[in-house]
Order: structure tokens, then sequence, then C-alpha cells
């Protein structure tokens, strides 16, 4: 069996950041033109215009938080299995 296909199977291989990255422009997508949408409805142009402006940054600080969490885990593996070789 491929290394690459065992390591997904054996969960070692994280898909979840390539979802993340989805999410992120997904949710980029979905503040902006809600930004738009609330731009031009009445009395909400700022609020709109705001949302535009600091709702992509703000899905980016989500998305990079979650990522940092699965970056974590794979420093913490690397860790691991170098000290497993020191001690063997």
């Amino acid at each position: 069996m491929d290394d690459k296909m065992k390591d997904f199977l054996t969960f070692k291989k994280m898909i979840t950041p390539m979802i993340i990255q989805v999410l992120f422009w997904i949710g980029v997508a979905a503040v902006v033109i809600g930004g738009f949408v609330s731009m031009f409805q009445y009395g909400g142009f700022w609020k709109g215009l705001l949302m535009v402006l600091i709702g992509p940054f703000i899905i980016r600080l989500w998305t990079e938080l979650l990522i940092i969490t699965f970056s974590i885990n794979d420093s913490l593996r690397i860790i691991k299995n170098n000290t497993k070789k020191d001690t063997e």
C-alpha cells in the first residue's frame, strides 16, 4: 500500500486544513455579498461597507486559528517521531 494512502487511512494525514481553505473562500463570498446587500438597504450603507471591508479579515483570522490547531498537531507528531528515534 502506498504511504500516502496509508497515512490517509490511519488519520496521520489531515484533510481538514484543505476543507478549511474552502470554507474561507465561501465565508469571504458570503460576507462580501451580505455586505453589498446590506449597503443597498435603507440605512444600512455604513454597516454594509464595514462588512465588506472588515468581514474578510475576520474570516481570515478565524480560519488561521483553525489551521494553527492542525499545524500544532503536525509539529507534535514530528517531535514524537524524532523522540522515538532518539530513544531507540
